[in-house]
């Protein structure tokens, strides 16, 4: 599909690697399915996704990976940077790096450069301050988020802001109220919202009126990429092509952000660390179980960093569609998944594109109408927190959980 602006592609730009083509462990809390082909492969002919930001690039066994694909001719650098897979997939290569904050807590950088050889060069800037290069996501010492980001921009690469309000390696929500805490505004390309906010929740925050920002599915698993994704319109999918949407330089542009109603991530709300119960305001512990360890939520951090007491967003914003993937719907077991991909090919098309009575044909009116519910986010929702995800209403869930409308929040 094009317009005047070029054609529009999905991106999913936060997918981790599990293991290596040897079986090194790379994320080790990911997937051992999740290698280098597996993600690609996935991305490819289950998903649909058109690019693919893949933060482990920069470990050295993943570089080997990366480098023996090209010597075989599965991959083939672009001109303008990335790497693509029978024109069907774009990597974009770079890494998740963990910067501890000035006052404690850690945050997630992602960094992206244009091609192997910047990759290269970062790999070895990044592994001198690391003290296991070999595993994603580690803390780069004796330097600074300022430090990093500088070094990716002089490399020609972009830095993200990742997941930014998560209790757990959260900028906003682990470690600063004002990005500027951290490293200047002005370089970051962009800022992720992460699995429990939306643009809604973000715009509270009034220093984020000139930052992009982006959805990303952050996928420890094959079934977990494009979980939430963005789309934007490109002349190629080209890293060169995806930075300048990211800088919003020219006509190529982020078309929207597409993710979970913040209710359904992890850490929606405070609850109990053991439990999962919500946590009441001002408690000292757990109603539920006595236990005292809280793990605080998004939308209860929100109220501590936010200025504005009514969302603002800039003229420049593209809209944020709530979506929920498949997996997520009442009734939607893996066989009639499969069916579904077998008659559709990819979940971008079922999500995206397939009329209501072509789904009805293949798995039924109720169930069709049920996913039509959750692709235009009109489901009502049980709401997550302390690492246990919400679900959408009709499961079986203790009473005591609470249930929202798709735009609420207790």
């Amino acid at each position: 599909m094009t317009d005047n602006g070029g054609k529009r592609f999905f991106v999913d730009g936060h997918v981790h690697i599990g293991r290596a083509s040897q079986g090194e462990p790379i994320k080790i809390s990911a997937a051992p399915t999740l290698t280098v082909m597996g993600v690609i492969e996935h991305a490819a002919q289950a998903k649909g996704i058109d690019m693919i930001g893949l933060v482990d690039a920069v470990t050295p066994p993943v570089m080997r990976d990366l480098r023996l694909l090209m010597d075989k001719g599965v991959l083939h650098p672009v001109p303008d940077g990335g790497l693509s897979f029978a024109g069907k997939v774009t990597l974009l290569l770079g890494a998740e790096v963990e910067i501890g904050g000035p006052l404690g807590g850690a945050a997630h950088f992602g960094a992206f450069v244009p091609d192997f050889e910047a990759l290269e060069s970062f790999a070895q800037w990044l592994g001198a301050r690391q003290t296991n290069p070999n595993l994603s996501s580690q803390r780069a010492l004796r330097t600074t988020a300022t430090a990093l980001a500088a070094k990716v921009n002089e490399l020609g690469g972009v830095v993200i802001v990742n997941h930014a309000f998560t209790p757990h390696k959260g900028l906003y929500g682990n470690c600063v109220v004002h990005m500027a805490d951290m490293l200047p505004p002005s370089l970051v390309a962009a800022v992720e919202l992460g699995l429990s906010a939306d643009t809604d929740m973000a715009d509270r925050v009034s220093e984020l009126a000139s930052m992009t920002f982006v959805t990303n599915s952050d996928a420890h698993s094959l079934p977990k990429i494009a979980r939430e994704y963005h789309i934007v319109r490109l002349q190629e999918p080209s890293f060169q092509a995806y930075r300048r949407a990211l800088l919003r330089q020219g006509r190529e542009r982020i078309e929207a952000n597409v993710g979970l109603w913040p209710a359904l991530g992890k850490y929606y709300l405070s609850a109990c660390q053991d439990c999962g119960q919500p946590w009441d305001k001002g408690a000292e512990s757990c109603m539920a179980c006595g236990s005292k360890r809280l793990t605080m939520g998004v939308w209860n951090r929100l109220q501590a960093v936010a200025d504005l007491a009514v969302s603002q967003s800039p003229s420049y914003r593209p809209p944020y569609r709530h979506q929920t993937p498949l997996e997520f719907v009442p009734g939607l077991g893996p066989a009639k998944r499969r069916s579904l991909l077998n008659a559709f090919h990819t979940e971008m098309n079922i999500l995206n594109d397939v009329p209501v009575d072509d789904l009805t044909r293949v798995v039924g009116e109720k169930l069709a109408l049920q996913i039509d519910l959750a692709r235009t986010g009109a489901a009502p929702l049980i709401a997550g927190g302390a690492g246990r995800y919400g679900k959408v209403a009709g499961v079986n869930l203790p009473d005591a959980t609470p249930v929202l409308s798709p735009s609420g929040a207790t």
